[in-house]
């Protein structure tokens, strides 16, 4: 089982240096800067749940072209066995080229999770992790330097990949029980 999901955009920005105090006593103000710039990056991600690896990637848009790219990724790193794909309902997942590329290997089976539950597909927690490893923090210059921090990130977060469950650990079981004796 297999979770797949795009991240993005992500823009490289740097962002103007702090506003500081002129030599007469003023405040220093920097202009704003709303502009997120042409270099726009998505991360197709993959999580495999029973070992909790992943397999990310980085493109200028999101399209159906990049998610066969992610689809025959998927199919090189799982080599045997049925392939089940939990996806979001995006036109990108089902579009006709996706459709005709998947009847060609029924291997893959896709499985999309209803609109409004995005809980419902692991990668998102995983998304999270793979932010605060990669991108918080951090100024890119371009749209290089984001896909070095995708890499960079993946394979750190492989390294100490485990099964993915969802929900809660159970509680651990109380190791001294409390008895209580009345006498009357």
């Amino acid at each position: 089982m297999v979770c797949v999901d795009e991240l993005g955009p992500i823009t490289p920005r740097a962002f103007p240096p702090a506003p500081g105090w002129s030599p007469d006593g003023h405040r220093i103000k920097a202009p704003l800067e709303y502009g997120r710039g042409r270099d726009k990056v998505w991360v197709f991600g993959a999580l495999r749940i029973e070992d909790g690896k992943s397999l990310t990637f980085t493109s200028r848009s999101r399209n159906s072209e990049g998610y066969l790219k992610l689809l025959q990724k998927i199919e090189r790193a799982v080599p045997e066995g049925l392939i089940y794909v939990i996806a979001d309902n995006l036109k990108t997942h089902k579009s006709a080229v996706v459709r005709e590329w998947l009847e060609g290997h029924p291997r893959i089976e896709h499985a999309f999770i209803p609109k409004g539950a995005a809980w419902l597909n692991l990668i998102e927690v995983w998304w999270r992790l793979f932010r605060r490893q990669a991108l918080a923090g951090h100024d890119f210059a371009d749209g290089y330097e984001i896909d070095k921090a995708t890499r960079v990130a993946t394979r750190q977060l492989n390294w100490k990949a485990g099964r993915w469950v969802w929900g809660r650990k159970p509680k651990p079981p109380r190791y001294r029980r409390r008895a209580f004796e009345y006498c009357l």
